[in-house]
């Protein structure tokens, strides 16, 4: 049909529509029953250059990190069976890395650690247990030269005499710490060192537990002090320092005497120093024989005569103001074992004790508080500061400092006993 060209054109649209909807209206057929959708087509993935790629997780990377470990360890000769035993389950262990980043803020004085580590009850229970373990012990002591006490001492500070040594798998530790990276040359070495100690079938998996920083045992061997010193005292074939006695004294005895005790020293005695004894001379690198000491006027506590030993040195724990200890070769041993002053005067006191003989005798200063690590932070910044070179200022007090404290202390006329305390702390500060 042709429409006058003269028809405006809305009009004409308007009337083609109605004429269209009386042809529809008179020839529209029934409408069919509606039928389902059709199923969604599922969205293919386009990779988008603006779209954000999400990091892999932390547990997704601690598992490259184990499956690059292994291949090492493969390399190095660990068998298939060992592998699967030590990283078939592994997992990573968050309370690790906080416990080996964790500084507190707040630390004991060497007194209160004494008086816990050194408790009637543990001296009563520590001579309980040689008791109870005597042949045991006496074995180790005549085998390595280190005496039952000692290695009696060593176990009650470790564990408190087997009784808390740790519950976390080692493999789990050494490889969460070695992932995490701040220490990982030394976790990966130790990690290595335990995979070799599962292959050698000393203890299974599931029983080589410890605490969180890889220490195993009733007396907290690292994997590869167990390689080079952990003995089979039972012959049973196996060193196991988790359940057999026989070798976690032996054990620890070979520890000891590798690292240089003497069976011939104590492991030293406390003294008492003549009047006007320069402080600064109270270092572990002042040396020298007990005679030598002797002649310059120091004492056993109560007048007593020095016992004998070879390369002795005078250690003020608490400074000027504090006990008095001539501490030889044996004393280093137990350094050796655990590098800490609190420690191995802890050890040591202890086996007197469980020996019968006595405590301190000497007043702590017990008025003084120890510093936070913010102080000593403060301290090492006022030294350097002062000319007197303490290092890079950590919160931690160590040699560098302690050398430090000891030359200012020197330069004020003050006793170089380069021991921290709340008023050391002002004066460094305060000086200009």
């Amino acid at each position: 049909m042709r429409f006058p060209s003269f028809l405006p054109v809305r009009r004409l649209t308007l009337l083609v529509g109605a004429l269209l909807a009386l042809v529809g209206c008179a020839s529209r057929a029934p409408i069919p029953p509606a039928t389902p959708d059709p199923a969604p087509v599922p969205a293919v993935a386009v990779p988008n250059a603006t779209q954000p790629v999400m990091p892999p997780s932390t547990e997704q990377r601690f598992a490259e990190w184990v499956a690059r470990f292994r291949e090492s360890a493969r390399a190095a000769g660990i068998d298939e069976a060992t592998l699967s035993a030590a990283f078939d389950t592994v997992r990573l262990r968050p309370r690790a890395v906080e416990a080996d980043r964790s500084q507190p803020e707040f630390t004991r004085t060497l007194w209160d650690y004494l008086d816990a580590a050194v408790s009637p009850q543990r001296v009563a229970t520590g001579q309980q247990k040689l008791a109870e373990l005597r042949t045991e012990a006496e074995a180790a002591a005549t085998r390595h030269g280190v005496p039952a006490p000692v290695l009696t001492a060593v176990w009650g500070i470790e564990s408190n005499y087997g009784r808390n040594y740790g519950d976390v798998p080692v493999v789990d530790a050494l490889a969460t710490l070695g992932f995490e990276g701040r220490r990982e040359a030394w976790a990966r070495a130790e990690l290595m060192a335990a995979l070799k100690i599962l292959q050698n079938r000393d203890i299974d998996r599931a029983h080589m537990v410890g605490s969180w920083a890889g220490a195993m045992g009733q007396t907290q061997f690292m994997p590869s002090s167990f390689l080079a010193f952990a003995v089979d005292a039972d012959g049973d074939g196996r060193r196991d320092i988790w359940g057999s006695m026989p070798d976690v004294l032996a054990s620890t005895a070979n520890f000891l005497a590798r690292a240089g005790w003497r069976a011939d020293e104590p492991w030293g005695a406390e003294v008492r120093l003549p009047e006007g004894f320069d402080p600064a001379r109270a270092d572990m690198a002042v040396r020298q024989g007990a005679a030598q000491w002797a002649a310059e006027g120091v004492q056993g506590v109560n007048g007593a005569p020095l016992p004998d030993m070879a390369d002795a040195a005078i250690l003020l724990p608490a400074g000027a103001q504090g006990p008095a200890f001539l501490v030889g070769r044996n004393y280093r041993a137990l350094l050796r074992y655990n590098n800490a002053t609190s420690y191995a005067l802890a050890v040591a006191l202890l086996s007197q004790r469980i020996a019968g003989g006595p405590g301190v005798q000497a007043a702590w200063p017990r008025a003084q508080r120890a510093l936070t690590r913010t102080e000593i932070l403060a301290l090492q910044t006022a030294l350097n500061r002062l000319g007197h070179d303490s290092g890079t200022p950590d919160g931690q007090f160590g040699p560098a400092t302690r050398a430090a404290l000891r030359a200012f202390q020197r330069r004020q006329g003050l006793p170089a006993d380069g021991h921290p305390t709340p008023d050391v702390l002002q004066r460094v500060q305060q000086t200009p």
